[in-house]
């Protein structure tokens, strides 16, 4: 990946972030968290990588991908709007479970070392 690939897929992770914060009215997607955007060389795909943060709240991950995918047009034009690019890429959004993986170890190790579990 090139410095400016990088760059742009940081400045469409920001704007998606910040979308999925100020815009977006599915419940499914308050938790989820932007972890890297991968560009193509020529724009015309990004690969969001995404992660729930982990709590009884938490939808599974199915039904947080199925409403990614749902608000994909929403949220590309709302890059088109945001973003001063010449093309703006086709979203494909693909689950990152580092968040839940670390949450289970750090339980895991706590429980190893006889700490309490985290009540708040």
């Amino acid at each position: 990946m090139s410095r400016r690939t990088e760059r742009i897929g940081e400045e469409i992770r920001a704007e998606l972030a910040r979308l999925l914060v100020a815009e977006a009215t599915d419940p499914r997607l308050r938790l989820v968290s932007l972890t890297r955007v991968e560009v193509a060389p020529d724009l015309s795909l990004a690969q969001v990588h995404w992660s729930a943060m982990p709590g009884p709240e938490t939808p599974p991950p199915a039904a947080v991908g199925e409403a990614l995918e749902h608000a994909a047009g929403f949220l590309r034009r709302g890059l088109a709007r945001g973003l001063q690019l010449r093309r703006t890429p086709e979203l494909r959004f693909r689950h990152d479970p580092s968040l839940e993986l670390g949450g289970r170890t750090l339980a895991t190790l706590r429980a190893l070392a006889g700490e309490p579990e985290d009540q708040g």
